[in-house]
């Protein structure tokens, strides 16, 4: 049964999403019933929690303690009230009230992905797994708008019209509800007489302008109405903003190379225009927001890459939803951080961040007793042959380009990867380097890379209900689509090993991703301490110190800060012995003569630990020195040379030094803490005895 709120009412609650609403807004302007504040280009953001304490699950209650597993999509009311497409492994819509409160709303979803107000307060919510387009009414009946639940593509009558994996809505004041039919590739429309058309696409991922179906996208995902009514798509696999006109003609907005990974619109989702043509953006993978000028000129607004002070640092985790309040003020669907967000302006003498940011905790999959192997068998024993945090190099020489962010478990070219945990596809575009040795697939809290995904050595498919091949007019494989909502159980085939001869995974969100060495894998063991090949120090302008005296360094107290270097590396249980692995933890002790601690150094000081990935680009330099790493595949070992006086650690990098000017003239040891994950520790060859002076 609906509701009819009377007219004015109804009028505000079109204020629901300025997606869903623009002609709404303008309305409300132009009657003079408020005066929304001028959106500035770039803006110093103010970073606020909203709801979710960071831990995946479904919790009502208070803002503080709530949680959410998927929490995708968000619109907010005129009331202030938030809603959020809180996909997991129930379904479910939440609701925000404006005291923080969170609940559920009535009924399940199979993996809701996209939300719209219209403006009798019917919540219409893009039912992705269902293949199908739901209505929530202001009394909480659920109905089902179009789509027959089968994947598939059809036009017609709601009832018997056919989606392929929806992710977005919007809904206008006169009633029609637009959809980004994602796994289509095409833009729908369903009329208040209760039909379905194909207002632009084709029938397969492409990019062009044009109208109706001489358009092209790749898997739309979030869309929205401007101020004009105009619709605007996230054109997610084109990295690109459109725009669709109600007779079906698109044109591009704005547009980034697809295969640049630290492009601007790279993981692009959801989207919200502001009330005077400016256009937020999700991207999801990167973990920021972009803000787009009515010109179409792009710039970073929060997370990294962003120039304006202090909102590079904002700890965007895998934003998804967006929506825009009266105010202006900017709500963030977190999805890898299962938590809402509330970017707003911030004053000059406040802090980006307030401490109460809560960040991601730990996957639960950490809490196994037993985690299975990504290769058979997956209760045996495998090679580990890499780790999180060692230094890796590029192809253009650079031999600290970047830290490495799984576990490489090696195993045959062409062995079949099994699923290691049962996880549905969040990610609308989940993998990513067909063909190239860089191939994988991010399921959820697993990604797993160097595979040819869903297919056999020979490009066969390993299971056509979950894996879509797509292939060019020479049969050459150029797309393997994956659903966002695709289940996975243990022991599923993801795909084989392709000539990099072992499986890269990673455990975590892009930006949160943590060490897999916290899975406990069977028969995995690690009783070798860790080995120390040479200590050394630099001095403020990075040159080795050289000069000795009766077998001691000699250190200038009056040089500034100095560097101490380790160069150390670790091994495992099996592994094969010119295989070494990187640290899990280093850091330093300062000794007096007699051996006893400095105060302050009673304990050693962990400067570098791998529990948590990096996300500073300046990560791998603070971590190791010069001539740490090797170029990409050469038959030259790799060398880790950790440099203990930086900070990496717990995702966080700030370089530093040690001061030995703080300290009298004398004689000093210098003793290296050189551990790794199963927590031994080097004993051999930890100490460098210096002298101050």
């Amino acid at each position: 049964m609906f509701i009819k709120l009377p007219r004015k009412v109804a009028i505000f609650a079109g204020l629901a999403v300025l997606a869903a609403a623009g002609s709404v807004i303008w309305l409300l302007i132009t009657l003079g019933w408020f005066t929304p504040p001028a959106t500035r280009f770039g803006w110093p953001v103010a970073m606020t929690n909203v709801a979710g304490e960071g831990v995946r699950g479904q919790t009502d209650g208070g803002a503080a303690k709530a949680r959410f597993s998927d929490p995708f999509a968000i619109v907010i009311d005129a009331r202030g009230t938030l809603f959020v497409a809180d996909a997991g492994d129930t379904g479910r819509v939440r609701k925000i009230d404006p005291d923080g409160k969170v609940t559920t709303l009535p009924g399940s979803f199979d993996t809701p992905s996209g939300l719209a107000l219209d403006t009798a307060g019917n919540l219409f919510v893009a039912d992705t797994g269902a293949n199908a387009i739901r209505r929530i009414s202001p009394a909480g009946v659920i109905t089902t708008v179009a789509g027959d639940g089968v994947a598939g593509f059809r036009d017609g009558p709601a009832t018997m019209a056919r989606f392929n994996g929806p992710i977005g809505v919007a809904a206008d004041d006169k009633g029609n509800v637009y959809v980004a039919d994602s796994y289509n590739d095409r833009i729908r429309v369903i009329t208040p007489d209760g039909q379905v058309r194909t207002l632009a696409g084709q029938d397969v991922p492409g990019f062009a302008d044009g109208r109706g179906a001489a358009a092209a996208f790749d898997t739309p995902t979030g869309i929205a109405l401007d101020r004009h009514g105009k619709l605007l798509v996230a054109d997610s696999g084109n990295t690109a903003v459109r725009k669709v006109e109600k007779d079906g003609r698109v044109s591009t907005l704005a547009r980034t190379n697809p295969n640049d990974g630290a492009g601007l619109l790279q993981g692009i989702i959801g989207l919200a225009p502001t009330w005077d043509g400016f256009v937020y953006i999700a991207s999801y993978r990167r973990g920021r927001v972009v803000e787009m000028a009515p010109s179409g000129t792009l710039r970073v607004l929060a997370g990294p890459g962003s120039a304006i002070e202090g909102n590079a640092a904002l700890p965007l985790t895998g934003p998804s939803g967006l929506a825009v309040d009266r105010s202006g003020a900017l709500y963030v669907a977190d999805a890898s951080a299962y938590a809402i967000r509330k970017l707003s302006p911030r004053p000059a003498d406040a802090a980006p961040v307030p401490a109460a940011i809560p960040q991601p905790a730990a996957p639960a999959l950490v809490s196994k007793p037993v985690f299975p192997w990504p290769v058979g068998p997956q209760f045996g024993w495998h090679e580990v042959v890499g780790d999180m945090g060692e230094v890796r190099g590029n192809y253009d020489g650079e031999s600290r380009d970047h830290l490495h962010a799984g576990l490489d478990i090696s195993a045959p070219v062409g062995e079949t990867v099994l699923a290691s945990a049962d996880e549905t596809v969040r990610d609308p575009l989940p993998n990513w380097d067909v063909e190239g040795l860089s191939e994988g697939l991010r399921v959820d809290q697993m990604t797993y890379i160097h595979m040819r995904v869903g297919r056999t050595p020979t490009g066969a498919p390993l299971d056509a209900s979950r894996f879509q091949i797509i292939r060019d007019g020479q049969d050459h494989v150029v797309r393997i689509r994956v659903k966002r909502g695709t289940r996975f159980r243990v022991g599923d085939p993801l795909g084989t090993i392709n000539r990099m001869a072992h499986v890269h995974l990673e455990l975590g969100a892009p930006r949160a991703k943590i060490n897999a060495l916290l899975l406990r894998f069977p028969n995995f063991g690690d009783h070798v301490p860790p080995h120390i090949d040479d200590l050394y120090m630099l001095d403020a302008n990075g040159q080795r110190l050289n000069e000795k005296q009766n077998g001691r360094l000699i250190v200038p107290a009056a040089g500034g800060a100095v560097g101490i270097v380790a160069e150390a590396w670790d091994q495992v249980d099996g592994n094969a012995a010119r295989r070494r692995l990187g640290l899990y933890a280093a850091g330093f002790q300062i000794l007096k003569q007699d051996g006893t601690p400095l105060r302050g150094f009673e304990r050693p000081r962990i400067t570098i630990e791998f529990d948590r990935m990096p996300t500073s680009p300046l990560a791998a330099k603070a971590a190791y020195a010069p001539s740490s790493g090797d170029t990409v595949h050469s038959d030259q070992r790799t060398r880790f040379l950790y440099v203990v006086t930086n900070v990496v650690r717990h995702g966080r990098v700030i370089p530093g030094g040690w001061n030995p000017a703080n300290l009298g003239p004398g004689n000093y040891t210098i003793r290296i803490h050189a551990a790794d994950r199963a927590g031994n520790v080097a004993v051999a060859g930890r100490d460098l005895p210096i002298t101050i002076r």
